[in-house]
């Protein structure tokens, strides 16, 4: 019997990081990946691959991460909609599908992706939160935003960011280009967006790291430039924590993943 056609579409999942061990389909623990290609084999009554435009390691959340899935045409030509709802009416509560479209049959949510956006949540209070505490990187002492926001001005641009590269990283090369980094502050949160071409392997995290060092005055932020100067991680700070880090966008040529929210 042949195959039935397939279509080719993008989804914008929204997910807590808390119960996976990341993104990507592990043997012996549970991943996002995992539990949205189980929801959608209960749709297709075959098995589904998904590639997502980049992958998140243990405990980081995700607001609009798009994936990509090729699923029945005629089901999808019936009822997109059974790819937002049905999809969601299988998955845990901590994954949810926000919108999906059509895409040709050549498109590759990680290869095809031009840019992807994260942003970074801070609690700075003197007492921890316990409604955010899985939300944000608890930080009791007062944070200088100004300081911060100079140092994170020396890493616009495309330079070699081989000082935030944490050991693992397979990337070929540590050459990026940021094009968007801002930190506002709302109550008790403090939140770094950062925007880049791509990002290497904890890139996110040790540079807010960096950053956090600054705000509190252990480093100026032309100690931070030095570092990013020096190439070398050894001379830079911890690496901030998973939980506070999200995965906001992904930038295509003629969409982006958070203009695929409640599209159906």
């Amino acid at each position: 019997m042949s195959q039935s056609p397939r279509q080719r579409i993008a989804m914008v999942l929204e997910f807590d990081g808390r119960p996976f061990h990341g993104w990507q389909q592990q043997e012996h623990a549970i991943s996002v990946q995992q539990v949205l290609q189980e929801a959608l084999q209960s749709i297709e009554a075959v098995p589904v691959q998904v590639i997502a435009a980049g992958r998140t390691d243990a405990g980081v959340h995700a607001s609009a991460m798009l994936v990509h899935a090729d699923v029945n045409q005629d089901r999808w030509l019936r009822s997109p909609r059974a790819y937002v709802h049905g999809c969601n009416s299988h998955l845990p509560a901590s994954v949810r599908v926000l919108g999906v479209r059509a895409v040709s049959s050549d498109f590759h949510a990680r290869f095809d992706c031009r840019g992807r956006a994260y942003r970074y949540g801070i609690w700075s209070r003197g007492t921890a939160s316990a409604l955010e505490m899985w939300r944000h990187w608890w930080m009791p002492r007062r944070l200088d935003i100004e300081l911060m926001r100079d140092a994170a001005g020396y890493c616009l641009g495309k330079q070699d960011f081989t000082a935030l590269r944490a050991s693992g990283c397979q990337a070929s090369h540590a050459i990026r280009c940021i094009k968007h980094i801002a930190i506002e502050q709302q109550e008790y949160g403090i939140y770094v967006d950062v925007a880049a071409d791509a990002f290497l392997y904890h890139m996110v995290r040790n540079l807010i790291g960096n950053l956090v060092e600054v705000g509190i005055g252990k480093r100026s932020p032309e100690a931070f430039r030095d570092i990013l100067a020096s190439r070398d991680r050894s001379l830079g700070a911890a690496t901030a924590p998973a939980h506070g880090l999200y995965f906001s966008d992904a930038v295509y040529d003629d969409f982006t993943a958070r203009e695929l929210i409640d599209c159906i």
